[in-house]
């Protein structure tokens, strides 16, 4: 029995199955990390830079921010309406999809500022 486990590895090892598409089909190779878009990583360190800058400018002057806090749903709202604008530059216009999340970008922005700057 040993010795027959030992010849199936071995021809396991040696064999080699090769696929080829059928004669009147061709294949496309598609990679799977790239979904047509480009790379939008960099937003996240310019938000980055962002709060920082508003809180320089807190240290070194008179100006200060008492609900930073709110800066924190303004981050959020960046994704909705980046996702508008990558609709409406695919479509050429803005469908069900992109008004619904230019909308709802909208809303988290105002609330968001409304938090921000004291406003009743």
């Amino acid at each position: 029995m040993t010795d027959s486990i030992k010849d199936l590895k071995e021809d396991q090892r040696t064999t080699t199955i090769v696929l080829e598409p059928p004669k009147d089909q061709s294949i496309e190779v598609v990679d799977p990390k790239d979904d047509g878009e480009k790379n939008n990583a960099w937003i996240g360190g310019l938000i980055l830079i962002g709060i920082g800058l508003v809180f320089l400018i807190s240290n070194l002057t008179d100006y200060q921010l008492n609900n930073w806090w709110a800066l924190f749903i303004l981050i959020p709202a960046i994704a909705p309406i980046s996702n508008a604008a990558r609709i409406y530059r695919q479509e050429g216009r803005l469908g069900k999809e992109g008004r619904g999340s230019a909308l709802g970008g909208m809303v988290m922005i105002f609330v968001g500022s409304a938090f921000l700057f004291g406003w009743d």
